[in-house]
């Protein structure tokens, strides 16, 4: 922007200079100096064009680095990626950036989609028996499984390229300015410190849970845990809870995710003494994929950048087809269904439920499924294998997004000002829901709880236009969008505020490097509990022996 201005400035100078000579003349110099311009914004771009090594996370979390893939390209900076041979979504060749294959025997967990269906089905399994102390344990057995193996192969993967010599040197000679990861699994951040780079995280979760919860403080009396269903207005019962489901991010933490790591930290940070949580708190920046209108308000630290809602858009005309089907509805309109990228159907016994409640509706939907189709399929609904999510949530004509949770189709809808409804089905799905219902945009159906019945009832309410569901979203929608930069400009800012300062530890608080005894200042409390003990002793013995003196007084003067 600077340098455009001073461009700017060098043209009304050049003018000024022009100003006796016909306007003929002046623009014919005016059109001579584009070149020019456009010669010294271009070596001006190059000088500041940066290299980041980005390490994502496969999934729905990729389609949100790849857009900060794409705009850092955009911007002229080199990027080049490091993905396993077994990625699902991470392309090996892309006009956007250069890739860094490392082989792989078998896929990750969330590379697999047979294995996420059927980690869904097991969870579904599970949540039907929600309540009692067994399907509890069965939840935390089922979850703590999937971790832990992922975890493994990831720091499987994280010895491999370590031991890779070749690989390693050539990560070093390319003198990177940064790297980019999502620290849900964390190689990137070993990858960071193992080059000694500046580590910027793509973030919402951490190996053990919610981001904030590593660098910001986070009473428990008013800021939910993941799993909990909390809002931040809880009662005791629900505090109580808070707690506990902290306590079981701790466990998880270090008894699931954190083994795997830490022995790649003792073998080959041995000198350093740390472990792979210090390494996340020590990230330079936080680029959190959140913002405060969806999420309750809380404490945060400098150097957490909310970008809420980057990977939002203003929708574009729907293919004609498409059109055609949503413009027959009229004035009833669309209600829109996805289960988001990870997840593709359900069984089909939920999905007969879905249809039927659907077929009772007059508007029409539009349903991303990929399973068969279902014997109760009204004449209103039509079944897709993709959709344009974005584009259909921005068209006038849609009414509701019937959604299982995740943040991207959530912040479309935001972005858009579409009420929800959310079936959640696993990992932060519910957490998200509950905030959004807090927000009183949205409802909630347990999805191993489904009936025609109460779902037809749940969707014509929020489809009521009498009901504050679409007005309360519509405002959620216009506090979105009134911010002085757009989420991806603020992103790209502060990634390369990263690269031309090589870091940025002044907005890093140093408190992760505490004792938790330093940090809680346990030391200054038992110093303080001790004095005032010991004053009460003194004061005591004290008493004791005035009174003790008092009655021999007394005594020797009766006798």
């Amino acid at each position: 922007m600077y340098s455009i201005l001073v461009y700017l400035q060098c043209i009304s100078v050049y003018v000024s200079l022009l100003t006796p000579l016909s306007l003929s003349t002046v623009m014919g110099s005016c059109v001579a100096l584009v070149p020019v311009l456009l010669l010294l914004s271009s070596l001006q771009h190059t000088s500041e064009a940066g290299r980041v090594l980005v390490y994502p996370v496969d999934g729905s979390h990729w389609l949100n680095m790849r857009i900060l893939v794409e705009a850092l390209h955009t911007q002229g900076h080199q990027v080049t990626i490091l993905r396993s041979s077994t990625s699902w979504y991470v392309a090996e060749h892309s006009p956007h950036y250069t890739s860094i294959t490392v082989p792989q025997a078998q896929p990750q967990n969330i590379e697999s989609q047979e294995f996420m269906a059927h980690f869904l089905k097991r969870s579904l399994e599970i949540q039907r028996g929600r309540g009692s102390p067994w399907a509890f344990l069965q939840f935390c057995g089922n979850l703590f499984s999937m971790l832990r193996q992922n975890q493994e192969m990831v720091a499987e993967l994280v010895v491999t390229m370590f031991e890779n010599q070749t690989l390693m040197t050539d990560l070093k000679e390319a003198e990177y300015d940064l790297v980019l990861t999502d620290p849900v699994f964390p190689a990137g951040v070993l990858v960071a410190h193992y080059l000694q780079l500046p580590l910027v995280l793509n973030v919402r979760w951490h190996l053990s849970g919610e981001g904030h919860f590593a660098i910001a403080p986070s009473p428990l009396s008013y800021v939910p845990q993941i799993f909990s269903r909390n809002s931040d207005l809880m009662n005791f019962a629900q505090r109580l809870s808070n707690i506990f489901y902290h306590c079981l991010s701790y466990y998880m933490y270090r008894y699931v995710s954190n083994p795997p790591y830490q022995a790649v930290c003792d073998r080959y940070f041995a000198n350093d003494e740390v472990d792979v949580i210090s390494l996340i708190q020590g990230a330079d920046l936080w680029l959190m994929r959140v913002d405060f209108v969806f999420e309750f308000p809380r404490p945060t630290m400098p150097n957490v950048v909310y970008t809420g809602g980057f990977q939002c858009k203003p929708s574009k005309p729907l293919p004609a087809a498409l059109e055609e089907f949503v413009q027959s509805s009229g004035e009833h309109g669309v209600v829109v269904m996805s289960l988001g990228t990870l997840l593709g159907g359900l069984d089909p016994e939920m999905t007969e439920v879905i249809a039927s409640a659907f077929a009772r509706l007059p508007q029409k939907v539009v349903w991303r499924h990929l399973g068969e189709r279902p014997l109760s399929l009204g004449n209103n609904t039509l079944l897709v294998k993709w959709l344009p999510q974005n584009d259909l949530l921005g068209h006038p004509k849609t009414k509701v997004f019937v959604t299982h949770g995740g943040t991207n189709g959530i912040y479309e809808a935001i972005y858009h000002g579409v009420p929800l409804l959310g079936i959640p089905l696993i990992f932060d799905q519910f957490d998200n829901m509950v905030r959004m219902k807090a927000r009183g945009v949205a409802e909630v159906i347990e999805v191993t709880t489904l009936e025609v019945e109460s779902l037809t009832q749940t969707l014509m309410g929020i489809l009521d236009e009498e009901k504050p569901y679409r007005e309360n979203m519509r405002r959620l929608s216009r506090l979105h969008h009134d911010r002085p930069i757009e989420p991806l400009d603020s992103a790209i800012f502060w990634l390369e505020f990263v690269m031309r300062h090589k870091g940025a530890a002044h907005l890093r608080t140093e408190s992760y490097k505490m004792p938790w005894y330093v940090y809680h200042n346990v030391d200054v409390l038992a110093l303080l509990l001790g004095s005032a003990l010991l004053v009460l002793v003194l004061l005591v013995v004290s008493c004791m022996c005035l009174v003790r003196g008092l009655r021999k007084r007394i005594k020797s003067k009766l006798e």
